[in-house]
C-alpha cells in the first residue's frame, strides 16, 4: 500500500505559526514533486506550494512570502513552514506526491487559524 502520513496541524492564533509534515515511501519521495494543498469548506482544493525533486519551488499567490515548503532525503518528508498565519489559511491541509503518470494523496490534516 502507498501511503503518505500528515502531522502537524492544529489552532492556531491569527499571527502565529505552524509546520506541516509529511512522510511518503522513499522509492516514491525520490523522483516525486511533493507539493501541499488546502480546501476549505465550499471550495475547490488549491495548490500551496511544491517542490520538485530537483529543487524547484512554487507557491501560490498567497502563500509567497509566509509559507516555506523543503524536503528531507534523508527522511524522506516534506515540510511547509507557514508563519504570519491568518483565519483565511483555515482548511484541511493534503501532501500530495506527484511522479507524472501517477499521483498520491495523504489523508489530510486540519489548520484552524482562530481567536
Amino acid at each position: 500500500q502507498v501511503q503518505l502520513v500528515e502531522s502537524g496541524g492544529g489552532l492556531v492564533q491569527p499571527g502565529g505559526s505552524l509546520t506541516l509534515s509529511c512522510a511518503a515511501p522513499g522509492s516514491i519521495f525520490r523522483l516525486a514533486t511533493m507539493g501541499w494543498y488546502r480546501q476549505a469548506p465550499g471550495q475547490k482544493r488549491e495548490s500551496v506550494a511544491t517542490i520538485t525533486s530537483g529543487g524547484r519551488i512554487y507557491y501560490a499567490d498567497s502563500a509567497k512570502g509566509r509559507f516555506t515548503i523543503s524536503r528531507d532525503s534523508a527522511k524522506n518528508a516534506v515540510y511547509l513552514q507557514m508563519n504570519s498565519l491568518k483565519p483565511e489559511d483555515t482548511a484541511v491541509y493534503y501532501c500530495n506526491a506527484d511522479l507524472g503518470i501517477s499521483g498520491y494523496w495523504g489523508q489530510g490534516t486540519q489548520v484552524t487559524v482562530s481567536s
